[in-house]
């Protein structure tokens, strides 16, 4: 399996770094990069464009972009599915984040499997992530977090790395909860928590973490206008952020942070999770 060809295509620069960390294990080859992405004093080959060249292609999160190519948004052109295809050798596999139906359709013939879906790699993206949104909010306020009233809706992964964080500079931290099982978690973070339904608007600071609408035009008329909401939740997000905007709330949606705010770490993540997976499916195929 260490004798695997990998081939990187497309993404950030968090998948440069996870080339980089893949190179220490496998022959690894990228495309969809200009050279000015490139990380310093990383030696990362391109792509060797000879037919079934490639065991693996680890493609980004999300894979594709609107126009059905594989999203590239560091190259100057674009990486349409048939190249990554050709690239691959019969029975090749591909792993991505947030696999959809149009990437299978893309790739009848191979084995496609989401890393996303991997409990290890959320738990570890969970940190940059918390990080990120704490960034955020440090930039976008005009007053410390020390002795700030913040709010996080949902205590899941990304919810406890936050609660941890905030706790760390002070903040006044509460839990929007929806049962006792998450009153429970929020007694063990050492926060207090409140009902969801029950949610007011004497916060200066809200992080969602929920994937499904929470704030909407009413619930967002319970807050002042000195309410910063930052939304961390995958589509379709929980602010209702045309509402926001009429309500002259400021309400920032902040997708795929560890990509933007921790490069080298998400990559890291990516590409030990994908060694893993690898593994795994190896085991299973002898």
């Amino acid at each position: 399996m260490k004798n695997m060809n990998i081939l990187i295509a497309g993404g950030d620069t968090r998948q440069l770094f996870c080339a980089a960390r893949l190179a220490r294990e496998y022959s690894i080859g990228i495309m969809g990069f200009d050279s000015e992405y490139l990380p310093e004093g990383i030696s990362l080959p391109a792509a060797d464009i000879s037919e079934g060249r490639y065991d693996c292609a680890v493609l980004p999160v999300p894979p594709l972009n609107d126009n059905g190519d594989i999203l590239a948004p560091c190259s100057s052109h674009s990486l349409p599915t048939e190249t990554i295809s050709r690239l691959l050798k019969d029975g090749g596999c591909i792993l991505a984040g947030r696999v959809s139906d149009g990437l299978r359709a893309a790739f009848p013939h191979h084995d496609i499997m989401d890393y996303m879906l991997r409990e290890e790699l959320n738990l570890r993206n969970a940190v940059p992530t918390a990080e990120g949104a704490v960034q955020i909010a440090l930039e976008e306020l005009p007053v410390t977090l020390s002795c700030l009233d913040v709010l996080i809706v949902g205590l899941g992964r990304i919810g406890t790395a936050l609660a941890e964080i905030l706790k760390g500079f002070g903040a006044h931290v509460t839990a929007a909860v929806h049962n006792p099982r998450g009153a429970a978690k929020a007694r063990l973070c050492g926060i207090s928590s409140i009902p969801t339904r029950r949610i007011s608007g004497g916060y200066r600071l809200v992080f969602n973490t929920v994937p499904y609408l929470v704030f909407d035009s009413d619930m967002l008329g319970r807050f002042g206008k000195d309410t910063l909401f930052i939304d961390l939740a995958s589509k379709p997000g929980g602010i209702d952020f045309d509402a926001a905007a009429a309500l002259g709330l400021r309400a920032v949606w902040a997708l795929g942070l560890p990509g933007r705010t921790a490069p080298v770490t998400a990559g890291e993540i990516i590409a030990e999770t994908v060694s893993t997976m690898l593994a795994e499916r190896s085991e299973t195929h002898e």
